[in-house]
């Protein structure tokens, strides 16, 4: 398999994972999963557009500022929710905000080591919004337990 394949591949996984995770939390999760799924979902598509429509020298502003907005949108979502879920994710997007400024700020070409911490950051928040789901299902599952219904 050459290179330009697995890139593809992984491209496409990395997709479809950031997809199944968004919709299952739309589906499934209650307002602060909706929210964060909504807020992942929406710059995730914002910055897949923005890259062919920006000239090539101000991606990495792109990337920067879309990381910046994503972690903006979950300190915001954290507050007014106050999920345990969300603190994982801000974490996990605040370090995925510092790999993109320290590649901006040294003018580093995206190399292996920042295409691995990417990913698995962004492996990291989609982990955290998945768990966030499954407490709210649990908890909802519960309540209605308690409630005598099914």
């Amino acid at each position: 398999m050459s290179a330009i394949s697995i890139y593809q591949v992984a491209w496409v996984l990395m997709w479809g994972l950031m997809l199944g995770a968004c919709i299952s939390a739309i589906w499934k999760g209650g307002a602060p999963e909706r929210n964060g799924a909504i807020l992942i979902l929406s710059v995730s598509l914002l910055g897949f557009f923005a890259d062919s429509l920006i000239p090539s020298d101000l991606r990495l502003v792109g990337r920067l500022v879309s990381d910046g907005l994503v972690a903006l949108g979950f300190l915001v979502i954290s507050l007014r929710y106050a999920s345990l879920w969300l603190g994982g994710a801000l974490i996990a997007q605040a370090v995925q905000f510092s790999l993109q400024a320290f590649y901006f700020v040294t003018d580093r070409a995206h190399d292996a080591p920042y295409a691995v911490v990417n990913n698995l950051n962004t492996v990291a928040v989609l982990a955290f919004l998945v768990a966030g789901t499954i407490a709210y299902r649990r908890h909802l599952a519960a309540w209605r337990k308690a409630q005598g219904g099914a």
